[in-house]
């Protein structure tokens, strides 16, 4: 599916995800690197300790990629499994879990109908993920449905600039950049064009601080990241 029909629809924009992360994989690592100028990991550290995980913990890792939040996660004594729409995602994760101590179990799975019992997990984390799905909203409702009374909803993912002209020069620098990653890795300028694609039809970092305290979420800080270009969300579930 062509970029141009991705959000045409939610189903469409759900085959086209899809089919992305099948394709970009195995150099998942390496692009988030570069995207991010080295700092992904310190971001999803950074996560890790707004979490404040404490030792038997339930962790669910949403749009968990090779397993870098879920394998920080059970670093700190939490029972975590990661989930992935993408087969190949969850194979190099499992493959990076094998002889670690205590490490997280991988499943896919789609984040809008997740295969977890309702009020089942004291921490729900997610790197990338809330900007993917088909339907925010739904997500978002599926998130609340598994986490337990006072449990904890971290999300780390890009911003989308709430003024204009910085968000022009932000989405330009996004497309040249991943325009050229897409020729030199892919043959295809179109695929790391999603992201900016995908920044420019998100409701920003407030936008979904709006909707997760509407949906049953209370105590929701927005910290921006890199001079407000990424954001990491954390909130509470209400009840």
């Amino acid at each position: 599916m062509s970029l141009r029909t991705a959000f045409t629809s939610p189903e469409h924009k759900r085959q086209h995800v899809r089919a992305l992360f099948a394709t970009i994989a195995d150099r998942y690592d390496l692009i988030t690197g570069l995207l991010s100028f080295g700092r992904d990991r310190a971001w999803k550290r950074r996560l890790i300790r707004e979490a404040a995980l404490t030792r038997g913990e339930q962790v669910i890792d949403l749009a968990c990629g090779t397993g870098d939040i879920a394998f920080l996660a059970a670093d700190q004594g939490a029972t975590v499994v990661g989930l992935d729409i993408t087969t190949r995602m969850i194979e190099l994760a499992q493959a990076k879990a094998v002889g670690r101590q205590a490490a997280p179990d991988f499943l896919v799975g789609d984040m809008m109908a997740l295969p977890f019992a309702t009020a089942s997990a004291d921490a729900v984390t997610t790197g990338y993920g809330l900007r993917n799905v088909p339907g925010l909203d739904a997500a978002i409702d599926e998130i609340a449905r598994v986490l337990r009374p006072g449990g904890r909803l971290l999300s780390l993912d890009f911003n989308r600039p709430s003024w204009a002209p910085i968000r022009f020069v932000y989405l330009v620098y996004l497309t040249l950049v991943g325009s050229a990653l897409g020729w030199v890795l892919h043959g295809d300028p179109d695929t790391y064009r999603y992201i900016p694609e995908s920044i420019r039809r998100y409701p920003g970092a407030h936008g979904v601080a709006d909707r997760l305290r509407q949906r049953g979420f209370a105590d929701v800080r927005v910290i921006p990241i890199l001079g407000g270009f990424m954001t990491l969300h954390v909130a509470k579930k209400v009840g």
